[in-house]
């Protein structure tokens, strides 16, 4: 049954304002409102809009270590000077970008390091079942593939690089299967015959449409009730029984307020908490093909290459690649057609780019590469951003260990609350 909206007292109207309305923030609030909570949903978006409507549609178990190394070190001229590669920092963001990535570099050390595939594990390990838990909830289970993925390699150099990766996934309990090329072949017989091998993951799948999950949720959540407003928030503040966030349609009031705005929920968190967190944005960027259904059966990644394609209901996605550029620079789409020329040869048939459309999504990043999850302010703010390029893999973990937090009492202290969230808690920062 729907909740009512409508306070018969003083206090707030709204149990939990959610500031944030892709994929994690509606996820969320679903589960809030499960829970029988009033919830309200803002963002200057419609939801769905920002980086989860573009997302390459994999759902990431397998990849439970940092996107960099130490070998970024070595990198660092390339990344500056070719715009196309794979990593690119934007020369004029270099001295923002610089403080970033100095802690990047800190927490790529054996301890910190270590704490981060530990906690990238952790969240992985259980993101399969939860997704399975809350389509199902949703009555659409249909959304998700598992039918796993594959990385691919080429050069017979890379055959040692992919057999040292695969022992460090299963040293982190990953289960990965060694493929030689008649077994790639066998499942994949559009890939070209170039392809040595890989690695498959069989406890991965992948989302038929990204952006549709988003809507089935947030289809789901009205239907409990959810309210989701466009409406852009300028600031907040810290209310005796509660929080008042502050909007282009006037004030809004709750008991708690939920920031799961991505790559924008640095300003907000400050305003809230005091704490202003090192996030950054890797720019990610698509490349969507309407004419090419059916070209491959599972995701696959190339090793060399260092971009992902994923079959999905409307055509076959290109995606991949990180570039450092902040929030306010233009897309720069030629960084999404490159995807279509790094294809070229992995298919014994040329893609079809023929009404191809190129995107460019914030991928909220903390320098840890592990995700903020916690409650602070005496439950008064809850937080669900920062997880990198997994946002759509940890979502719905994420909102199952939010809906827990919500409802843990305000005298609750940081060590009492959810212990096993303690790596991702705001106060590491």
């Amino acid at each position: 049954m729907p909740n009512a909206h409508v306070s018969n007292g003083p206090g707030p109207a709204d149990d939990v304002l959610v500031v944030g309305a892709g994929i994690i923030g509606v996820a969320c609030a679903l589960h809030l409102a499960r829970q029988g909570r009033r919830v309200r949903v803002v963002d200057q978006q419609a939801p769905g809009q920002g980086a989860s409507f573009g997302n390459a549609g994999h759902l990431a178990t397998e990849q439970v270590f940092p996107i960099a190394d130490l070998s970024i070190l070595k990198g660092l001229p390339a990344m500056l000077m070719d715009p196309m590669g794979p990593l690119r920092i934007d020369w004029r963001y270099l001295p923002r970008a610089l403080p970033w990535f100095l802690r990047l570099l800190l927490n790529l050390r054996p301890a910190p390091f270590q704490r981060t595939v530990a906690g990238l594990r952790a969240l992985n390990e259980g993101s399969l079942e939860a997704w399975r838990r809350l389509l199902a909830a949703i009555e659409r289970p249909g959304l998700l593939q598992e039918d796993g993925s594959l990385l691919v390699y080429e050069r017979a150099e890379s055959h040692q690089a992919l057999a040292a990766l695969q022992a460090r996934l299963g040293g982190q309990g990953v289960p990965v299967d060694e493929w030689d090329a008649g077994a790639v072949h066998q499942a994949a017989p559009q890939l070209s015959e170039r392809i040595r091998g890989g690695l498959f993951f069989p406890r991965t799948g992948h989302f038929i449409d990204p952006y549709r999950v988003v809507r089935e949720l947030v289809e789901a959540a009205k239907a409990m009730g959810v309210r989701f407003h466009r409406q852009r928030v300028s600031g907040g503040r810290l209310l005796p029984d509660g929080v008042t966030l502050s909007t282009d349609a006037g004030a809004l009031r709750g008991r708690q307020v939920l920031i799961a705005c991505g790559a924008h929920s640095a300003d907000l968190t400050a305003m809230l908490t005091g704490t202003r967190v090192p996030l950054d944005t890797e720019r990610g960027y698509h490349l969507m093909l309407p004419h090419e259904q059916g070209r491959l059966p599972f995701a696959v990644t190339s090793f060399e290459r260092r971009f992902i394609m994923t079959p999905m209901s409307d055509g076959l996605r290109l995606a991949g690649s990180v570039e450092f550029a902040g929030l306010q620079r233009p897309a720069n789409m030629a960084r999404a057609w490159q995807l279509h020329r790094l294809s070229d040869g992995l298919f014994s048939r040329a893609l079809n780019v023929e009404a191809a459309t190129p995107w460019m999504g914030f991928r909220p990043s903390l320098p840890d590469s592990l995700p903020i999850i916690d409650r602070v302010c005496e439950g008064r703010v809850l937080l669900a951003f920062g997880h990198q390029h997994l946002g759509l893999t940890q979502a719905a973990i994420t909102a199952e260990h939010i809906a827990r937090l919500a409802l843990l009492p305000a005298t609750t202290g940081a060590s009492q609350a959810a212990p096993d969230l303690a790596p991702y808690r705001l106060s590491r920062f």
